[in-house]
């Protein structure tokens, strides 16, 4: 068992969505750095103006962050760390210009895809304390860069209770296997 990334603040690729991608969209990105509170995530925080989709208020009137199922995000890796704050939650933020929201668990062919297409998540980089990812290994996905993957018959499973609710912005329900 890996131990966990803490501090890890490093993205290899920064995801687009279909319509501003290239073809191959390797540039790079630095995520923000790690903390041991994670933000408070006001709704989808800039992905759109129905931020009630993605939030739902509790009677302590504090922000509960939603699944795509309606429940509450739950974790979905900290061995290896994963998210975009790095709090092992596919959270976002408005700095998250990815949507790194998909919590999916990897496969050979996803990482094959996904090294194909210039974001090559199997390669350790210890100069930034990333191990690489393996087949098993859960991680926060660009929401665009699982739907490109689904569309080519090679997306690894999404895990939905740590699929945040902003995934359905991009990714339509049924893909992600919801009944409407």
């Amino acid at each position: 068992m890996r131990a966990a990334i803490l501090g890890f603040s490093f993205a290899l690729v920064a995801c687009t969505t279909p319509e501003s991608a290239p073809a191959a969209e390797p540039t790079s990105a630095a995520s923000p750095a790690a903390s041991s509170t994670p933000a408070t995530p006001p709704a989808c925080l800039g992905l759109g103006p129905d931020e009630d989709a993605c939030t739902s208020q509790t009677a302590s009137s504090s922000t509960e962050v939603l699944n795509v199922r309606g429940g509450a995000l739950a974790t979905c890796s900290t061995d290896p760390m994963t998210g975009w704050t790095r709090d092992g939650t596919c959270n976002t933020g408005p700095e998250d210009r990815g949507v790194h929201v998909v919590c999916a668990e990897m496969t050979d062919a996803f990482l094959s895809f996904t090294k194909a297409r210039g974001n090559d998540l199997s390669t350790p980089h210890p100069e930034y304390r990333f191990p690489g990812l393996v087949p098993g290994d859960r991680w926060c996905l660009c929401a665009a860069r699982w739907k490109e993957a689904h569309e080519a018959g090679v997306a690894p499973p999404a895990v939905l209770d740590a699929t945040h609710a902003a995934a359905l912005r991009i990714v339509e329900p049924e893909r992600l296997g919801l009944e409407r």
